[in-house]
């Protein structure tokens, strides 16, 4: 399942990972982030966010993430657009086949 083109990083990895992170428990706190991976082609970083038996895949871009430190509000609502865009949006959350 991992590609090695397109490895999966640490939350040390992350540019802005503890925003993240708070930033999806506000909005919903049953919701975790399982797996991140970085996306070299397009730079991106891809998250898999979990929640009961379902998951939501998002992609966030590096430099959004980089510039969270920088610029802080202007990138923070950039942030919560694309979260509240994917989480909210029942299309986004499949079920777990195991």
């Amino acid at each position: 399942m991992d590609d090695p083109d397109d490895p999966l990083v640490t939350e040390e990895s992350v540019p802005s990972y503890n925003v993240i992170e708070e930033k999806i428990k506000e909005i919903d706190n049953a919701i975790i982030i399982y797996r991140v991976y970085y996306l070299f082609n397009t730079f991106m970083f891809r998250f898999q966010l979990m929640k009961k038996d379902k998951m939501c895949v998002l992609e966030i871009p590096r430099a959004l993430l980089e510039n969270l430190s920088k610029d802080g509000s202007t990138s923070e609502r950039e942030l919560l657009q694309i979260l509240n865009l994917n989480i909210e949006n029942e299309e986004c959350w499949a079920e777990l086949k195991v």
